[in-house]
C-alpha cells in the first residue's frame, strides 16, 4: 500500500452473513484503517449469498460517503493479489456439515459439536487442507500480507497455517472481546479499562486474572454462575464451589468437558425433537439474508448479534488497525506459543493476550496459570496436532490416533466407530483420505 493507494482487503467466504459487521467496522475506522478496495470473494456455491451481502455492502459503503470499492468475486486469486490483508470467514461443507458433525457423535455416547471432540476434528479435517490452497496463493500473490483468521477450529487452522506454511498469521475468536464488553457492561466501564488474562487454547481457555481500573474483579465474577457465556453453547450454570476452588473464568466451551454427561443429555434431547444449532442458525441465517435482501437496508441489522459469534468481525478490524498502525495495544490471539507456556511446542497456536506491534503480535507472558488446567491443555494439544497432521496427509492411522487421545472420546472401540461413519459422511469434502472410487475402511474389532 501507499499513502494514496490506501488498503486492499480480500474476505475469503465474503458471502458469510458476518459480513455487514465487518464492513460495518471498516467504514467506522476508515480514519485509521483507509480501505481503498474491498474484494469479497465466495465459491460458486455461496454465489447467491455473496451477491446479497455484497450489494448490502455497497449500500453501506455508498450511505457512509466514502471512497471504498467493493468488488464481488469468485476468483480468489484476483481477489488476493496485492492484498494487504485477508480474512477467512469460511465453512467447508456448509451448515449441512456442521449438522452432521452434531448429529453424528451422540450416537455413541459422544458430545456432537462443531469445533470440539469428533466434529471439531471432521471440520478440522475439511478445512485445513482449504486454507493452506488459499496460504499459497498469498505466498505467491501478496507474500506481505496478514492473513487473519477466524474460520473455526481457530486454533488448529492457525496451527496449520503456522507450521505448513510461511505467511504470516494470527488466528480470532469472539470470545475473549466479548468477555472484555461483558464485564465493561457489567462495570459501567470503558472496555480499555477492563484487563483480563487468557490462559490457553482456543475454545480452551481460563480467564486467570480480570481487572477493572486497576481493581481485582475475579472473585466477584466468580460469583456468577452465569454470567461469561454464549448464545452458540447452552446456557447451563456452573456449580458455585467448582468455580470457587477453581479461581479462574473457564470458557463456555469448557462445559463440554467439565459437564459432559450434562451436556450430551441436552444435546441428545435436541436431537430427539428433530433439532440441532447447525438448524437453529440455518433458520436465522435465511432471516438474515431476507433483511440483506431489502434494498433499503443500507446498515448492519440488529439481528446480527443473534447468529451467535457476535464481535468476530469486530475483533479482526480491531487487529488490523493496530497492524496497521502499530498502536501497541493488547489484543487475544491465536499466535505461536514460542516458550509462552512451557510443556507445549513452540510453533503450537496458543490462545494468550499479545501486544499488537506494526510487525505483529508479541504475546505476553502468563502471570497467573490454573495449575489444574494443564492437564487438559496438553491432552487437547495433543489431540489437535495429531489432527492437523491428520489432514494435511489424509492420514487415517493420526486421525484415529487424534480421536482416541481426544479427552471426550472414552474407547479405541468408540473412535474407530466414530472415524468410520464421518469420514464416509464427508467423503466428498476429503479427497486427500479417498483414493477414487474407495469407501471409508471397515472398522476391525
Amino acid at each position: 500500500m501507499t499513502a494514496t493507494e490506501g488498503l486492499k482487503i480480500a474476505v475469503i467466504g465474503g458471502g458469510s452473513s458476518y459480513t455487514p459487521e465487518l464492513v460495518e467496522g471498516f467504514i467506522n475506522h476508515y480514519d485509521a484503517l483507509p480501505v481503498r478496495e474491498l474484494w469479497l470473494v465466495d465459491i460458486d456455491a455461496g454465489a447467491r449469498k455473496l451477491n446479497i451481502v455484497g450489494n448490502l455492502a455497497k449500500r453501506m459503503v455508498e450511505r457512509s460517503g466514502l471512497p471504498i470499492t467493493v468488488h464481488l468475486t469468485t476468483d480468489r486469486r484476483q481477489a488476493i493479489s496485492g492484498a494487504d490483508f485477508v480474512s477467512t470467514q469460511i465453512r467447508v461443507g456448509q451448515l449441512d456439515a456442521r449438522a452432521r458433525d452434531e448429529a453424528i457423535p451422540p450416537k455413541y455416547g459422544v458430545i456432537g459439536q462443531e469445533t470440539t471432540g469428533p466434529g471439531g476434528m471432521l471440520k478440522a479435517l475439511r478445512t485445513i487442507p482449504v486454507i493452506l490452497d488459499i496460504c499459497r496463493d498469498i505466498e505467491e500473490l501478496a507474500p506481505n500480507a496478514w492473513l487473519l483468521n477466524f474460520t473455526n477450529p481457530a486454533g488448529m487452522v492457525t496451527e496449520a497455517v503456522l507450521r505448513y506454511s510461511k505467511v504470516k498469521t494470527a488466528g480470532l475468536c469472539n470470545a475473549p472481546i466479548g468477555l472484555i464488553k461483558q464485564v465493561s457492561g457489567k462495570y459501567g466501564v470503558p472496555p480499555e479499562q477492563v484487563y483480563a488474562e487468557f490462559v490457553g487454547l482456543n475454545h480452551l481457555h481460563w480467564v486467570s486474572r480480570v481487572e477493572v481500573g486497576g481493581e481485582d474483579k475475579l472473585e466477584e465474577l466468580l460469583a456468577d454462575t452465569s454470567g461469561y457465556s454464549a448464545a452458540n453453547v447452552p446456557a447451563r450454570e456452573w456449580n458455585p464451589v467448582f468455580l470457587r476452588s477453581l479461581r479462574a473464568l473457564p470458557s463456555y466451551y469448557l462445559k463440554y468437558f467439565y459437564m459432559t454427561d450434562a451436556m450430551l443429555e441436552e444435546q441428545l434431547e435436541s436431537l430427539g425433537c428433530g433439532e440441532n444449532r447447525a438448524e437453529v442458525v440455518k433458520r436465522v441465517e435465511e432471516q438474515l439474508f431476507t433483511l440483506y435482501s431489502d434494498p433499503e437496508l443500507k446498515e448492519k441489522p440488529k439481528q446480527l448479534e443473534q447468529r451467535g459469534g457476535a464481535f468476530y468481525s469486530e475483533a479482526a478490524v480491531n487487529l488490523m488497525v493496530s497492524l496497521h498502525n502499530g498502536r501497541n495495544d493488547i489484543q487475544t490471539l491465536n499466535v505461536a506459543n514460542r516458550g509462552i507456556i512451557d510443556f507445549l511446542p513452540d510453533d503450537a497456536s496458543i490462545e494468550v493476550n499479545c501486544v499488537v506491534t506494526k510487525t505483529g503480535p508479541l504475546p505476553l507472558p502468563i502471570t497467573t496459570f490454573p495449575p489444574m488446567a494443564k492437564g487438559l491443555i496438553h491432552a487437547v494439544k495433543t489431540y489437535e496436532r495429531l489432527a492437523i497432521d491428520a489432514a494435511v496427509t489424509g492420514d487415517r492411522d493420526l486421525a484415529l490416533q487424534a480421536l482416541v487421545h481426544h479427552p471426550l472420546v472414552p474407547s479405541v472401540q468408540t473412535a474407530m466407530n466414530l472415524l468410520e461413519e464421518m469420514l464416509e459422511a464427508n467423503k466428498a469434502l476429503l479427497p486427500k483420505f479417498f483414493a477414487p472410487g474407495e469407501d471409508a475402511p471397515a472398522v476391525r474389532n
